[in-house]
């Protein structure tokens, strides 16, 4: 297992856990948690993206070595 995978699925997973707070705010009317929550999303969006290559990357490189 790459650690460069498994870094970057902590980072989602810290990203998740401190958007859900400003979710919450902004379901209840805060409209500044609803920017944080947006931008934060917006962060997210990005670093699951960098996951998908990382993962497709690791993929190739696994099948190249056979």
């Amino acid at each position: 297992m790459s650690s460069k995978i498994v870094d970057k699925w902590s980072e989602v997973k810290v990203l998740v856990e401190s958007l859900d707070l400003d979710v919450l705010k902004n379901a209840n009317g805060n409209n500044s948690a609803g920017v944080r929550a947006r931008r934060g999303l917006r962060l997210l969006k990005t670093s699951a993206a960098e996951l998908v290559k990382l993962t497709i990357e690791e993929e190739k490189t696994r099948k190249g070595a056979k």
